[in-house]
């Protein structure tokens, strides 16, 4: 087997060139993203925002769980994703960044799809439990990217709402590479690593680790 192939800039850009299909509202919300606090660092890049439609598609999800919304880019790749009908939960601990998003939620026409919870992440996913028209196991995909050291607590209080079949996405497993790097021990990178190890040893899912942009985990609900 080959190795994993070194992208460098110039093969990134090829990438992009023959395979991203970008638009003026996409654009326009990471660009705005990009001049807020964090708006470099936690958006997902374009590619993974198209991976994460791609697999909203590819399921044929029309319930999808977000574990961290920010300025909803993410939240609008997986709402395009949708069939009419569809639903995208998403939670954050506070309004002022997904009301960022709300305008070009608007332009692509999924505002309506998209139904954001105010509050800390492990209240929303504990109430969606009883909640009528969610509960146990009625997701079809999960997207987990949010506080780091929260990791495990917010993979273990999802995965009872993710459907058998269903699929969980989790975002950051690779962490700058700080996970590699014995010298590094701070309580994110920690639980990162702790959720890792624990994912290749839980047999309740189907694991598959993925080295690109910041490290994607998918998993499958058994």
């Amino acid at each position: 087997m080959a190795n994993q192939v070194t992208v460098s800039d110039a093969l990134l850009a090829y990438v992009r060139k023959v395979s991203l299909r970008d638009d003026g509202v996409l654009s326009g919300l990471r660009a705005e993203s990009a001049g807020l606090p964090g708006g470099s660092a936690l958006p997902v890049s374009a590619e993974e925002g198209q991976f994460l439609e791609f697999l909203v598609r590819l399921t044929g999800a029309r319930q999808v769980l977000e574990v961290g919304t920010y300025t909803g880019y993410s939240t609008l790749c997986l709402a395009r994703g949708l069939p009419p009908g569809g639903r995208v939960v998403t939670c954050d601990l506070t309004a002022k960044w997904p009301e960022v998003g709300r305008p070009y939620w608007e332009r692509a026409g999924v505002a309506e799809l998209i139904d954001v919870r105010i509050g800390e992440a492990l209240d929303v996913l504990a109430g969606l439990l009883d909640e009528t028209g969610a509960g146990p196991e009625s997701f079809d995909v999960v997207f987990i990217d949010a506080d780091k050291a929260n990791y495990p607590a917010y993979y273990e209080a999802a995965l009872p709402l993710v459907r058998g079949g269903g699929l969980i996405v989790v975002d950051n497993t690779l962490f700058f590479g700080r996970v590699a790097d014995d010298t590094v021990a701070d309580p994110e990178t920690e639980a990162i690593r702790a959720l890792n190890a624990g994912l290749r040893d839980d047999d309740r899912v189907d694991l598959a680790m993925l080295a690109s942009a910041d490290g994607i985990t998918l998993l499958r609900k058994r």
